[in-house]
């Protein structure tokens, strides 16, 4: 059990607020919302959500709101070079370490730790490898919390599925090839609703469009992506 000053990595997803959820029970002192932002759209990074949302839902948690700012031709080494800056920030107002909300990855969970360490800090997972997804996807949604479909991989997913709830309906008409919490990036949510919560998030679904990105790796299938605006 840690007494220490914590942030979280939030994105304002089900992953994160199950996270920052499971780590308040364990005792993890998490003081601290931190998301990364487009700048230029205004706009939380993969996900596409408003940052009015996001700011909502942290005055809804009840925990102040740290932001950076991305630029849309921010490169993957001038992305970490800014967020060792952001940690050193961080560190410097009495911070020690930061959750995430990852579930089986486990390079990324190694990547995590080693930056955090470069700095002196420490990386908390209290979801990392809870249980099968299926199985970590029925707790949340027993546990009371409620979600959006945001933005999804056109690769995987009908656009359909934009706007929808994360309930036991939507877990059923998954396709096989589609983890049930969207680990491998074929879906992403909002969070509007659930035990971390004071009340919950009012929101309204908007128009869909659809968007093709260059592909960052040789090979990689994951470049149409759909999302619904919220507001």
């Amino acid at each position: 059990m840690s007494k220490s000053k914590n942030y979280i990595s939030w994105s304002g997803g089900k992953d994160a607020a199950l996270a920052l959820y499971i780590a308040q029970k364990e005792g993890i002192d998490v003081s601290l919302l931190f998301t990364s932002v487009q700048t230029s759209v205004n706009r939380v990074s993969m996900h596409g959500v408003r940052m009015e949302l996001i700011e909502k839902q942290a005055e809804i948690i009840g925990l102040p709101l740290h932001t950076v700012g991305l630029s849309p031709d921010t490169s993957m080494e001038s992305y970490k070079q800014l967020m060792e800056r952001e940690t050193l920030k961080l560190k410097d107002m009495g911070y020690s370490g930061c959750v995430f909300g990852d579930i089986f990855l486990e390079d990324l969970k190694n990547m995590r730790e080693e930056q955090l360490k470069s700095v002196g800090m420490k990386a908390y997972f209290p979801i990392f490898n809870r249980n099968n997804t299926k199985d970590l996807l029925l707790e949340w949604i027993d546990l009371g919390f409620r979600a959006k479909i945001v933005c999804c991989s056109l690769h995987k997913l009908d656009k359909s599925f934009l706007g929808r709830d994360i309930d036991v309906d939507f877990l059923n008409d998954l396709p096989e090839n589609v983890d049930p919490c969207g680990e491998n990036g074929e879906f992403h949510t909002l969070i509007y609703d659930g035990p971390i919560f004071k009340k919950p998030l009012e929101i309204t679904t908007g128009e869909i469009i659809e968007r093709t990105y260059e592909a960052s790796t040789p090979g990689a299938h994951d470049t149409k992506f759909g999302f619904i605006d919220v507001f």
